[in-house]
């Protein structure tokens, strides 16, 4: 197996256009790549020495599991014990509350010296650099994606969007598009997380836009034949990058011709 090292990924960021001074969200499966040396250190170390001190690097943070076991997220709970989880679930804590399966390097990115998050319970993103307190500032309880928010923060910041070995399925930037786009099937749910409220842990409810990504790797696939964006190797991954504000303007109005 070929041992990836930090600075062939820096070189591979590079020749996909990856800049210095470039506002990035970043998708990536370590796993995916092969035997990286120094594994989710060797990666996140190349995206910051890529863009440099001027640049500002976004990561997702989402702690789905934060929510009501009623939405499916806590399948191994019988619903007899429906109650114990809303009851007893921590209270998120930007500071200490773990990703839920959002990958290695973005759990180390969490932790990462300068690293600031967002203080949505569920939903959070993480930034480092330039823009990260603007970015991660104000992330509303309802407001998870849509103007405002930190994936809408990106979208005027005229951020570029980083794939690495993984698809548009996990493709955050997308839900904005969501957010904008007017179809027959989009609708508003309930939902609930636990949050900390004057200090004390409470079971907190908020309205939000129901999140409906089924259709993202169909539409991921037309984005790559009819829009501009560039891809490179890496071990057995791809990197693919693109322009923030091309894939979520291509996606509003694809969203609204193909679903129903």
């Amino acid at each position: 197996m070929k041992v990836i090292t930090k600075q062939e990924i820096k070189n591979k960021l590079k020749s996909a256009g990856l800049t210095e001074k470039d506002t990035v969200i970043v998708h990536t499966s370590l796993s995916s790549i092969g035997y990286v040396c120094g594994g989710a250190q060797a990666i996140i170390e190349a995206l910051i020495e890529t863009v440099g001190n001027d640049g500002t690097i976004v990561m997702p943070a989402q702690s789905w599991k934060n929510l009501d076991p009623e939405t499916g997220v806590h399948w191994t709970a019988d619903e007899s014990d429906w109650q114990i989880i809303r009851d007893n679930w921590p209270a998120f804590d930007k500071n200490i509350t773990p990703t839920n399966t959002m990958g290695a390097v973005a759990e180390m990115f969490r932790l990462w010296p300068g690293t600031k998050r967002s203080n949505h319970p569920a939903r959070s993103v993480c930034a480092w650099g330039k823009y990260s307190d603007y970015i991660v500032c104000e992330h509303s309880l309802s407001n998870i994606f849509g103007e405002g928010s930190p994936i809408g923060k990106l979208y005027e910041l005229n951020a570029k969007v980083l794939l690495i070995g993984v698809g548009y399925d996990k493709n955050t930037s997308l839900h904005l598009a969501d957010v904008r786009a007017e179809y027959p099937s989009k609708r508003n749910c309930i939902e609930h997380s636990a949050v900390l409220e004057n200090g004390k842990r409470v079971w907190k409810e908020y309205e939000t836009l129901s999140v409906d990504g089924e259709d993202f790797t169909e539409l991921g696939n037309a984005f790559e034949k009819s829009c501009p964006f560039t891809k490179e190797p890496l071990g057995n991954a791809e990197i693919k990058l693109m322009n923030q504000r091309i894939l979520v303007d291509f996606a509003v109005n694809w969203i609204q011709i193909h679903r129903k």
